[in-house]
């Protein structure tokens, strides 16, 4: 489905891996919106062999008109990963502190960059502690890695698309930020409030519950509910393509490996004001 069995992994098959002859390559990638940068966690204690990998400066591009956390350089993107070992053909195992979304940005990232064996630790940091497995707190230094960074390999939607697909008869744009701020009640971060019009609220909470998937016909049920059916076109966005990345994850464990990240989100979209905004709960058509 995803180019691995499952793009998640549980923290006991995790340690059995990491203990076997060929471990994955371990990518600590813990962050926070806003508070102490994520190395400072990552200084205090990791998963052992864990290389610390910034969502910010390495996994996305410079903040501007493109959004918040806009696609990375490619060239840029490529001497990040392979200074973190990361190796052509070899998989990789991401994880954050437990909400599953910048896991999921980085995930996402990579498949996007054609590096097709990636998953994702289920719980993060969290389920690693709760399993009673090993930490560390050295600092290892990888050979260093050969991957090639061969970008578009997951689809990605940008302004227009998002707002065609969003006003499309067949297909659906996911809006999955909360729900006040869909409506235009309020806007903590962005300078306007709202949503694309035609696009369908599905706050994050309705499918992932503390970094953790429920099953796939579980995930199936709710997207069929908020308009996902079929083969017909499907994406989504949020605030700066971070939480909406793991919308994207979940889409491909619901069997919709070609749902669409908006990456720009709504960062980028009120970053014009000629384009359109919806307020209110309908779509906004």
């Amino acid at each position: 489905m995803s180019g691995t069995e499952t793009p998640l992994i549980e923290s006991g098959q995790l340690a059995a891996e990491l203990s076997g002859p060929e471990p994955p390559t371990l990518l600590d990638v813990r962050w926070r919106l806003a508070g102490p940068p994520g190395r400072d966690d990552y200084s205090a204690g990791h998963l052992p062999g864990a290389v610390f990998v910034d969502l910010d400066t390495a996994l996305c591009g410079p903040p501007g008109a493109a959004g918040r956390h806009p696609l990375p350089d490619p060239a840029a993107l490529e001497t990040a990963l392979r200074a973190a070992g990361v190796r052509a053909g070899h998989p990789v195992v991401v994880y954050d502190g437990g909400d599953g979304m910048a896991a999921a940005r980085a995930w996402w990232t990579l498949r996007w960059a054609g590096h097709r064996q990636v998953r994702l630790l289920h719980g993060g940091w969290p389920a690693w502690l709760a399993a009673g497995l090993p930490t560390s707190t050295e600092v290892p230094t990888p050979a260093p890695g050969d991957v090639t960074v061969r970008p578009g390999a997951l689809p990605v939607l940008d302004t227009a698309a998002a707002a065609a697909l969003a006003a499309a008869d067949e297909g659906v744009l996911l809006d999955v930020r909360a729900a006040p701020r869909y409506r235009g009640e309020t806007e903590p971060i962005d300078p306007v409030a709202g949503h694309v019009p035609g696009a369908v609220n599905l706050p994050a909470p309705q499918y992932v519950t503390d970094g953790r998937f429920p099953s796939a016909d579980a995930l199936r049920e709710r997207f069929t509910a908020a308009g996902v059916t079929g083969d017909a076109p499907v994406g989504a966005y949020c605030g700066s393509g971070v939480t909406a990345a793991q919308a994207v994850l979940a889409l491909h464990l619901a069997g919709r490996p070609d749902a669409a990240l908006y990456v720009g989100s709504w960062s980028e979209w009120v970053a014009d004001p000629a384009r359109p905004v919806a307020t209110g709960e309908t779509p906004g058509r």
